[in-house]
C-alpha cells in the first residue's frame, strides 16, 4: 500500500490550504484530495505566468490547464530526476547528475545536453541552462534540416535549385509547418507533385500513336482546341439554318430582331460584349455555309479564324466557308484528338509540356528532395531530445509557482503577486493590486457581480495597444468613483498604461462607509432638489423678464386703454392659516425638544437609538455583503475554475487597497492660504453648545451660577411656598344629637 504523504495546511482565505514547499510535495501532488484545491481549472491566456510552459503542461491544447494535466507534469517531472528537491529550487539551470539514467531517455538526454554544451563552447560542464537549450533550438531551427522532416527553401542555400523546385511545389500544393513554425515542403506534397508530373506524361505519350493525321502532336492539340472552342455555336448555326430550311416562318424569330439592335444601340458596345455573342454566329439563311471570313459575327471572329489557320486549311485545304458535310467531316478527323484532350490531367500544373515532364521525372530532382527529407528526419531524435530537455529544465523553474497559485493561492494571500493578477492600478488616491484581466466586461460583470466587491472595469490604452481589466477597491471611500475618471495603470512589467472607468459594480467597502452612507445621500437629495427648485426659480424669473423686455418694446405702439384691473388683495385666511401652520410646527419641535430633555440620562442613549435607525439597516447590509466578499466568482468570470471560497475579509481588504499616507519623515506646514471659513462647523458648534446647556439647566448643574429666578425648577418652588403658608381650615364641630 502506498505510503500517504504528510501534508501542512494553513488558513486563509476561510478555508485550509495546503503549504507546497518541497519537491516531496510536488512529487505527491496527486495523492492531495482535490476537494483541497483552490482551483481545479486556470486559462492559459491572460495571467501573468509563463505561456510557454503553461502550453507545455495543457496536452490536450484547449487553452486550459485542468488538475489531471498539472498532476500528470508533476509526476512526470519526478520521474526524470532522482530528487525532487530540484524541483523546488525554481531555477533554470538543471544540474546534469540530477537526471536519472534508468528514467525514460534518460541517458538520452544527458548526452543530449552534453552535446549542446559542447556546441556551445562549454564542454565539460556539469550543468545546462534553459538558454542554452533555447539557443540551441533557434540554430537547430535555423538549419536545412532541423529534425522536422519539412524542407524550407529560406534555409536551403546551399541548395539553390532544388530550393527553386520547393518553392514551386508549396505555390502549387501548399506548405506544411515546421517545428519552427515556418512553412516548408513535406512529403505529402512532393509525393503528390511528381504523381502529377508522372499522370501528365502518360497523358502526352498517348497522344504519340494519333494525330489526327496533323504533322505533330501541338498542331493535334492546337487543332482541337480551336475546334472545342466554337463547337457549340457552330453547331447552334447549322441548327438553325435547317430550321429554316424545313419552315420559312422560322426565320425571322431565328434571327436577331430590330428591337434587339435598337436595345444594343443604347450601350457603348465593344467587340467583346455578351450580348453580342449571344446573337448567331453568322445570319441565318435556309441550309446556309458558315463562312470563314466574312460576314461573322465579331465576339467570334478571332475563334473562327483560329479555326480556320489550325484545323481547316491543314485538315480541308483552302475554304471561305464551311458546308454541313464539310463540318461534320472536320469533327470526325478531330474526334479522338478531342477525347485525348478532355483526358488532359486535372492538376495545379495546368498546361504543362511533354518536354518539362520528362525533364522533371528524368532528372532525379524527386529521389534527391526525397534524400534530404529522409536526411532531415534523422535528426529528429535529437530535436526530440532537446524539446524534452527543455520541458524539463521549465518545470523545475515554475512548477512550485504554479502549484501555489493553483493547488494553493499561498502567493496571492502572501502579497508576492499571483498569476491572476495583471497589475496595480493608482486611481482617487489609492493603489488597487486586485487587478484582473478581462475580455469581455459585460459578461465578466454578470458573475463577477456575485463577489460582493466594488469592481471599476476600466479601459487601459499605451502606444494605440487597448486592454481591458477590472480593479477591486476593497478599502477608503468610493463617493468619487465614476465613470469616465481616469488613473494609471502599472502591468508586471512596469509599464504604464492610461486606464479610464467604463462601468462599476457597487458594493460597500466597510461597515465606516456604510455608516456615513445615508447622511451622504440625504445631503446629496437636499442638494439636487435645491438645485432643482433654484433652477426652476430661474427659468421663471428670465421668462418674466422677457415677457417685461417683450412689454417695452412695445411701448412706443399706440394701444387701446385696458380696463382697470381689481387690485389683488391678500387673503387674510391665507395668512392666518400660514400662521397657524408655523405655530403648530414650532409647538411640536418644543414639545420634541422637551421631551428630549426630560430624558434626562437616557437622553445619550436616545441619541444613539437615532443614530442606529438611520445608519443601522445600511451597516447591517454593508456587514452581510463584508462576511461574503470573495474572490472566487471574479476568478471564475475570467476563465477559473474556483474550487473553494476565497474570503477578502477587512484585513486582506485593506492591504489590497491602500490609501495614500504622508510619509512619517516628512514635515508638515500646518497652515493653508487657501482654507475655507467653515461657517458651517461654527454654526454646529454653537447648536450643540446650546443643547449642553439645556441639559445642565435641566439637571440643575448651573443652579449654583444662575439667579434664584432663572433656575431650573424656581416656578414650582414660588408656587408652592404660598400655598404652604395658608392656613388649614378648622373643621366645624359636629351638632349634638
Amino acid at each position: 500500500m502506498q505510503q500517504q504523504h504528510e501534508w501542512q495546511f494553513y488558513q486563509a482565505g476561510g478555508v485550509d490550504q495546503v503549504s507546497i514547499r518541497t519537491g516531496a510535495d510536488i512529487a505527491n501532488i496527486g495523492q492531495l484530495d482535490q476537494k483541497l484545491w483552490v482551483a481545479l481549472a486556470c486559462p492559459t491566456r491572460g495571467i501573468e505566468f509563463d505561456s510557454a510552459t503553461l502550453d507545455l503542461i495543457d496536452q490536450d491544447s484547449d487553452g486550459r490547464i485542468r488538475a489531471p494535466e498539472l498532476v500528470q507534469a508533476c509526476e512526470w517531472a519526478a520521474s526524470m530526476v532522482k530528487d525532487p528537491e530540484v524541483l523546488a529550487q525554481g531555477s533554470d539551470v538543471l544540474a546534469l547528475d540530477s537526471i536519472r539514467p534508468d528514467a525514460e531517455a534518460g541517458q538520452a538526454l544527458i548526452d543530449e545536453a552534453r552535446r549542446i554544451l559542447k556546441l556551445s563552447g562549454k564542454e565539460g560542464a556539469d550543468s545546462v541552462t534553459l538558454a542554452d537549450v533555447q539557443e540551441r533550438l533557434a540554430s537547430l531551427n535555423a538549419m536545412p534540416f532541423n529534425g522536422d522532416g519539412i524542407l524550407n527553401p529560406a534555409t536551403m542555400t546551399e541548395y539553390p535549385q532544388q530550393a527553386a523546385l520547393v518553392s514551386r511545389i508549396m505555390d502549387a500544393y501548399g506548405a506544411a509547418n515546421g517545428c519552427d513554425g515556418q512553412p516548408g515542403l513535406g512529403r505529402a506534397q512532393l509525393d503528390n507533385f511528381f504523381a502529377d508530373v508522372q499522370s501528365i506524361a502518360d497523358w502526352h505519350a498517348r497522344a504519340q500513336t494519333n494525330t489526327c493525321a496533323l504533322p505533330t502532336q501541338e498542331q493535334a492539340m492546337a487543332a482541337a482546341k480551336a475546334l472545342n472552342a466554337v463547337q457549340a455555336k457552330v453547331e447552334d448555326f447549322f441548327a438553325r439554318t435547317r430550321l429554316v430550311a424545313f419552315d420559312a416562318n422560322a426565320l425571322e424569330p431565328l434571327s436577331p430582331s430590330k428591337e434587339g439592335y435598337a436595345a444594343l444601340s443604347q450601350q457603348v458596345l465593344s467587340q467583346q460584349d455578351a450580348a453580342i455573342a449571344a446573337l448567331p454566329i453568322a445570319t441565318v439563311v435556309a441550309n446556309g455555309d458558315l463562312p470563314l471570313l466574312h460576314g461573322i459575327n465579331p465576339a467570334w471572329a478571332d475563334a473562327i479564324s483560329n479555326l480556320r489557320t489550325t484545323a481547316v486549311l491543314p485538315l480541308l485545304g483552302e475554304h471561305s466557308s464551311l458546308s454541313a458535310a464539310q463540318w461534320a467531316q472536320l469533327k470526325e478527323q478531330l474526334a479522338v484528338c478531342q477525347t485525348w484532350l478532355a483526358a488532359h490531367p486535372s492538376t495545379p500544373l495546368g498546361d504543362m509540356g511533354q518536354q518539362e515532364a520528362q525533364a522533371l521525372l528524368a532528372g532525379g530532382m524527386q529521389a534527391y528532395l526525397q534524400a534530404l527529407i529522409e536526411h532531415d528526419a534523422d535528426e529528429k531524435q535529437h530535436s526530440a531530445h532537446v524539446l524534452t530537455l527543455e520541458k524539463l529544465i521549465r518545470f523545475q523553474r515554475d512548477l512550485l509557482a504554479l502549484l501555489n497559485n493553483f493547488v494553493s493561492f499561498s502567493q496571492f494571500y502572501s502579497r508576492q503577486g499571483a498569476a491572476f493578477q495583471a497589475g496595480t492600478l493608482y486611481l482617487d488616491g489609492r493603489s488597487c493590486d486586485l487587478t484582473v484581466d478581462v475580455a469581455d466586461a459585460a459578461s465578466h460583470a454578470t458573475l463577477a457581480g456575485m463577489a460582493k466587491v466594488f469592481l471599476a472595469y476600466c479601459e487601459c490604452r499605451r502606444n494605440g495597444v487597448k486592454r481591458h481589466i477590472v480593479a477591486a477597491f476593497t478599502a477608503g471611500d468610493v463617493d468619487f468613483l465614476f465613470v469616465g475618471r481616469n488613473g494609471i495603470f502599472y502591468d508586471r512589467e512596469g509599464k504604464d498604461w492610461d486606464a479610464t472607468i467604463t462601468k462599476l459594480i457597487e458594493n460597500p467597502t466597510s461597515i465606516g462607509q456604510a455608516f456615513f452612507s445615508p447622511y451622504k445621500k440625504f445631503v446629496r437629495m437636499i442638494e439636487e432638489q435645491v438645485a432643482k427648485r433654484a433652477a426652476a426659480k430661474d427659468a421663471t424669473v428670465t421668462a418674466n423678464l422677457d415677457a417685461q423686455a417683450a412689454k417695452l418694446a412695445d411701448i412706443a405702439k399706440p394701444a387701446a386703454p385696458a380696463p382697470a384691473a381689481a387690485g389683488k388683495k391678500t387673503d387674510v385666511g391665507t395668512v392666518a392659516a400660514i400662521g397657524v401652520a408655523l405655530g403648530s410646527i414650532s409647538a411640536v419641535l418644543v414639545g420634541i425638544f422637551g421631551k428630549f430633555i426630560e430624558l434626562g440620562p437616557w437622553i445619550p442613549v436616545a441619541l444613539l437609538g437615532i443614530i442606529l435607525a438611520i445608519s443601522g439597516p445600511s451597516m447591517l447590509i454593508a456587514w452581510l455583503k463584508l462576511r461574503e466578499r470573495s474572490l472566487g466568482p471574479i476568478l471564475d468570470a475570467s476563465g477559473w475554475a474556483i474550487n473553494g471560497r476565497m474570503k477578502i475579509n477587512l484585513q486582506l481588504g485593506n492591504s489590497l487597497s491602500q490609501a495614500a499616507k504622508v510619509p512619517l519623515s516628512a514635515k508638515r506646514i500646518t497652515r493653508d492660504p487657501f482654507a475655507d471659513k467653515h461657517t458651517a462647523r461654527w454654526v454646529w458648534a454653537a447648536v450643540a453648545l446650546l443643547v449642553l446647556v439645556a441639559v445642565a439647566w435641566r439637571y440643575g448643574w448651573l443652579n449654583s451660577v444662575l439667579p434664584q429666578s432663572w433656575q431650573y425648577g424656581a416656578a414650582e418652588t414660588a408656587v408652592a411656598q404660598p400655598a404652604a403658608a395658608l392656613p388649614v381650615p378648622t373643621p366645624a364641630p359636629a351638632p349634638a344629637p
